[in-house]
């Protein structure tokens, strides 16, 4: 197998733990590593050379790297190196600029079924298709844009700007639904699952068995996460202004301001908050013995 990654990079690590994985005998060709390419100016020779077309700014150099698929667009390097400066608008090729966005908000509604996007406004859309349309809606009201400095597991520090305008539309709605189906118990467990799961992945590592573990865990969770989420798009922003399941644990005779009847008896949290606070008031007793 062969791989067009430098060798400071994470993609690196990503394709060939996913090579070994699947193939331990594998031969890995990393021209990165192997040839006479240690920096873009010998990499852009060499497709001179040989006939390769690549994107170049008016000086003639590649003004940045760029890394696409359905999900995201992410770019570094030239001038985004400088993690000071503001990058310039040209890097953005997914998303029109927030400022530019429409003066009118608009509004979709996202169907979930088992965690996973169905439908868009009531059409029923493969995966792809589905981000394909998010992706159109996020495009034309800016929203997706993300500046950060990350942590390249090789252990450097590297400046990228990524555009996701369909990802970010997904992942307000999934929160959103998550919200009303979820136990929270079980929500903040996932919170605390979702870094490792991420990093796992991040790292290269989508075929150890940790990460088959929590794959588990994620499903389970995800058995009655379903229904629909309505969002408002404006200026950047993706909101979620109204959620519905048949799986809700949302009760409004519970949570309401109102006489509830008999759904709750308001003197029981008399006695849930003195038991909380048992440990607090034996610890304020020891300070007031000691003067403290």
């Amino acid at each position: 197998m062969a791989h067009g990654a430098t060798g400071k990079g994470n993609d690196q690590v990503r394709f060939e733990l996913g090579y070994y994985a699947l193939n331990p005998d594998v031969k890995v060709i990393a021209p990165w590593r192997e040839w006479d390419l240690t920096s873009r100016t010998k990499l852009i020779e060499f497709a001179e050379q040989h006939q390769i077309p690549i994107p170049k700014d008016r000086r003639g150099e590649a003004p940045f790297s760029v890394d696409a698929n359905l999900l995201h667009t992410s770019s570094e390097g030239k001038v985004l190196e400088d993690p000071s400066a503001e990058a310039p608008d040209y890097v953005y090729s997914r998303t029109r600029d927030p400022e530019q966005a429409p003066d009118r908000p608009a509004y979709v509604t996202i169907a979930f079924e088992r965690g996973d996007a169905t439908a868009v406004d009531d059409e029923k859309l493969s995966p792809a298709r589905l981000l394909a349309r998010l992706n159109e809606l996020g495009r034309e009201h800016g929203i997706g844009r993300l500046d950060l400095v990350e942590n390249r597991y090789v252990g450097m520090k590297s400046r990228g700007l990524y555009e996701t305008p369909g990802g970010a539309i997904l992942l307000a709605a999934h929160r959103g639904i998550e919200q009303i189906t979820l136990d929270r118990g079980a929500a903040h467990l996932k919170d605390e699952l979702m870094p490792r799961y991420a990093e796992l992945i991040y790292d290269g590592f989508w075929f150890a068995p940790e990460r088959e573990m929590l794959q588990a865990a994620i499903d389970l969770s995800q058995e009655f996460v379903a229904g629909r989420v309505r969002l408002k798009l404006y200026k950047g922003q993706a909101s979620v202004v109204g959620r519905e399941s048949p799986y809700s644990l949302y009760d409004q005779e519970l949570v309401t301001f109102e006489d509830g009847g008999a759904a709750y008896d308001q003197h029981d949290a008399e006695g849930f908050i003195r038991l909380n606070a048992l440990r607090l008031r034996t610890l304020a007793q020891r300070r007031r013995k000691l003067g403290r």
